[in-house]
């Protein structure tokens, strides 16, 4: 064996032991990485190349769309939108069994195409609309199921903050030709979650509220169109070639910040304390981007992506078995790591290899971004999970047993995604964005 791989190895235990041990992802992936870099190379030069690997995989201009939407997403989540949000979807779910969780669906879907945050959507239009469905008398449970089920949308549905770091990671990938891609998945998610959420709200006879009049729908509507249109701005510019990703996520903060203003939702004195927390969100991603990159730099000197493919490619060579073993990799990778640090690792490593029979990494970029939406909704690390059961009120072990249903649809739709590339590639296909 030789000494780049005893080093991989090395690098791959040392990870997987802290990460056990509770250690936080950035200093697991910091020490491991640095650790293999002594392994292979002298000290003066390990540190010289972590320092400059460090650096080089912060510094990239797409990655400035990173703090913007965050930013933009923070004011929304402050500003009144989200509520604005919830009198269109109760509108556009109509008298459906459980109207109010479809409602909570729909919202899910418009704040995520707004925000792009799933933890951000379920806190903020679970607690707008949990309440609401409390006094209906909704079982506080079965409401954040639907609420944490759906929120995960917002990370399909463009903007999406983990797709332009796939795009990143991956190389010359468009993020508008992702941002497309996530449409369909992202609406499909939804679908399926109403469907199973109108199902179960008919058995427990939670009935519709009374037909909203026209004029009372039109009210909404108009009041709630200067936050739809941002979804038009930023998704419109992007793919007419108005503005990049990284211009548009700016022009999401302005137009959010003169929204939140005129709406009175926060006050020119909230805008500090908005943007320290969302600077403060975005060192935490910048962290991880650029000590992933050391460890993807030590992956890459030492071949370890060849040395995994030659392990897969070494089971089967049928590409079906092989998808099906990365989705199941991802999922329980997804389970105990945030997204973010896992696209950054594994891209790297399964990327190349789905490349060998053909598929394209758009698809390849959306499929693993559902897996790893799944993992936020699922214990024991689900940043979505515990911030949908934090508004509602209800233990984890509420609603577990509950969310099992919709884990299920859910799983399907990833293995349409996974094996019918149509699903993902017909729209950046048919807007000129993929050749």
């Amino acid at each position: 064996m030789s000494l780049a791989v005893k080093t991989a190895i090395v690098m791959v235990v040392l990870l997987v032991v802290m990460l056990a041990m509770g250690v936080s992802i950035s200093v697991s992936v910091g020490l491991a990485s640095a650790v293999a870099m002594l392994c292979m190379l002298p000290a003066d030069i390990s540190f010289a190349t972590s320092a400059q690997r460090l650096f080089a995989g912060a510094n990239s201009f797409s990655l400035i769309a990173i703090p913007f939407f965050i930013l933009a997403g923070n004011i929304m989540n402050n500003g009144g939108i989200a509520e604005r949000l919830v009198n269109v979807a109760k509108v556009l779910s109509g008298r459906m069994p459980g109207a109010l969780s479809q409602a909570n669906v729909v919202a899910n879907m418009l704040f995520g195409a707004i925000s792009g945050s799933g933890a951000a959507a379920a806190a903020a239009i679970g607690g707008t609309i949990g309440p609401m469905q409390e006094k209906e008398g909704y079982d506080p449970a079965y409401s954040a199921v639907v609420n944490i089920a759906s929120a995960p949308t917002g990370m399909l549905i463009p903007p999406s903050n983990l797709m332009i770091v796939y795009s990143t990671i991956a190389g010359s990938v468009s993020v508008a030709a992702l941002f497309t891609a996530g449409y369909v998945p992202g609406i499909l998610w939804g679908v399926l979650v109403m469907i199973l959420a109108g199902i179960t709200a008919k058995k427990r006879g939670y009935v519709a509220e009374e037909r909203v009049s026209m004029s009372v729908a039109v009210k909404v509507i108009l009041d709630a169109i200067p936050s739809l249109l941002l979804i038009v701005i930023i998704i419109g510019g992007i793919l007419l070639g108005v503005f990049t990703a990284t211009e548009a996520s700016a022009v999401a903060v302005a137009y959010s910040v003169i929204l939140a203003l005129l709406y009175k939702g926060i006050t020119l004195k909230d805008l500090p304390g908005i943007i320290l927390k969302s600077a403060k969100m975005t060192g935490i991603i910048t962290l991880m981007i650029g000590l992933s990159s050391i460890m993807s730099w030590v992956m890459a000197f030492t071949s370890f992506p060849d040395l995994i493919a030659g392990a897969i490619l070494s089971l089967t060579s049928n590409q079906y078995v092989i998808l099906v073993l990365m989705n199941i990799i991802l999922l329980i990778v997804g389970t105990f790591m945030d997204p973010t640090p896992a696209v950054l690792i594994f891209t790297p490593i399964f990327l190349p290899i789905c490349q060998t029979f053909g598929m394209h990494p758009v698809q390849f970029g959306i499929m693993v971004s559902m897996n790893l939406c799944i993992g936020t909704i699922t214990p024991p690390v689900g940043s979505i999970l515990f911030t949908g059961c934090k508004v509602a009120n209800v233990k984890i072990e509420q609603v577990i047993k509950q969310l099992l249903p919709y884990f299920g649809v859910i799983l399907a739709e990833l293995l349409l995604v996974t094996y019918i590339p149509a699903i993902s590639m017909t729209l950046p296909t048919l807007a000129g964005l993929i050749k």
